[in-house]
């Protein structure tokens, strides 16, 4: 949960959920495992700095220094989008890692148009893509 509402769009996001994040990283022990949602997402800085695996859903990669920040990453990150989101780049996505979990026609809410029942089955293909990426690269 943020502390306060975060700036508007622009590069001051990235500062911003530093800020925020960093405290908390520095409280927890081990090698934390980060997960952020679009927002979230601009804590990449903070994982590539630290090596820390990460799980991105909904990654803002219309953002540059989003992706500058995953470039530098030196874990492994799982990349979580939908084809109908407009700030995803399939193929950003694909350059950037090797785990990527792309869902057609999803929004950014990674919801899916037609029954609920479809969107929910979404969402239990993104726990287990998340399941599987942990249990590929060894994290606790």
């Amino acid at each position: 949960m943020w502390s306060e509402e975060p700036p508007g769009p622009g590069p001051e996001r990235e500062l911003w959920v530093q800020a925020q994040v960093a405290p908390v990283l520095d409280g927890l022990p081990g090698q934390p495992l980060l997960i952020g949602k679009s927002l979230g997402c601009f804590a990449a800085g903070l994982a590539a700095d630290r090596s820390l695996p990460a799980v991105w859903l909904t990654p803002v990669l219309t953002a540059p220094w989003l992706t500058a920040a995953l470039e530098r990453a030196t874990a492994p990150f799982l990349l979580v989008g939908g084809s109908a989101d407009p700030v995803w780049d399939r193929a950003a996505a694909r350059r950037l890692s090797p785990y990527v979990v792309e869902v057609p026609a999803a929004n950014h809410g990674m919801y899916v148009p037609g029954p609920l029942t479809d969107t929910i089955a979404v969402l239990a293909r993104i726990v287990v893509a998340v399941e599987e990426f942990l249990d590929e690269v060894g994290w606790p």
